[in-house]
């Protein structure tokens, strides 16, 4: 089954992880795919994957948190492709730290990427969105969004924004046929989390009733729902798919 045939998607920070995952779940689902990151190999690669599995590609470097650039790279993308149909902000980055100790910087670059990356792409492209009155965009927020979580202030601060961004985005163009829906993610298996040592990794897992944790592909078969017919009727939600931790 191909139940995202003949659409084309955009998922930034698609290099690696999460991002990767999800594009590849697109184009299994039948979708093409816009490979966005933050370095050009990187992109290039997933592209090339998205390619092996039958479907069309692009691929192209982007700083999200730089007005200039993502306009130019959504000028890009709308020449190649002629319109988009579903749009995942996933790129994101951690600069973790106790509050006292956490610099001005490192709090910028945090809400720079996660949450002004969102928003820039987002206005970039919704203008493509309310012309074709329809559209599906999904941001990628985390269960540290929705609990906090001690030592990451500023990637809390911005997952629980983006969470905000998300419902509010979805009143004001839920009239023009597009969705807007988040996934909070708990623990994936990814390069964020690889370098918890295994006391880290043993404390944690206490809280997780499913008892281990998901994989990137858990994340993108949750954005491939959200993307499909199933999701038609669902609007400024926020979806955990953490193994029961949240709860």
């Amino acid at each position: 089954m191909q139940p995202l045939k003949g659409q084309i998607a955009v998922v930034t920070g698609a290099g690696r992880g999460i991002g990767r995952a999800i594009a590849l779940g697109f184009a299994s689902a039948g979708a093409d795919v816009v490979c966005l990151s933050r370095t050009a190999e990187n992109a290039d690669k997933v592209a090339d994957e998205v390619r092996s599995l039958g479907r069309r590609a692009w691929a192209r470097a982007v700083d999200v948190s730089n007005s200039t650039d993502v306009s130019a790279a959504v000028e890009w993308l709308l020449e190649q492709t002629g319109r988009v149909d579903i749009l995942v902000n996933n790129a994101g980055v951690t600069r973790d730290g106790l509050l006292l100790r956490m610099s001005e910087a490192d709090w910028d670059a945090v809400l720079n990427i996660n949450l002004k990356g969102a928003f820039l792409v987002t206005k970039a492209l919704t203008r493509q969105f309310l012309k074709q009155r329809s559209g599906r965009i999904i941001n990628i927020a985390s269960v540290a969004g929705l609990t906090g979580n001690a030592g990451q202030c500023n990637y809390a601060a911005s997952k629980a924004a983006l969470i905000g961004f998300t419902k509010s985005l979805a009143r004001e163009v839920a009239s023009r046929g597009i969705t807007v829906n988040a996934l909070a993610p708990g623990f994936i298996e990814t390069d964020m989390t690889a370098v918890l040592d295994e006391a880290v990794r043993s404390e944690v897992m206490k809280r997780i009733p499913l008892g281990c944790f998901g994989k990137p592909e858990d994340i993108a078969a949750a954005a491939v729902f959200l993307a499909g017919p199933g999701g038609r009727y669902i609007t400024g939600q926020v979806l955990t798919v953490d193994g029961g931790m949240v709860m």
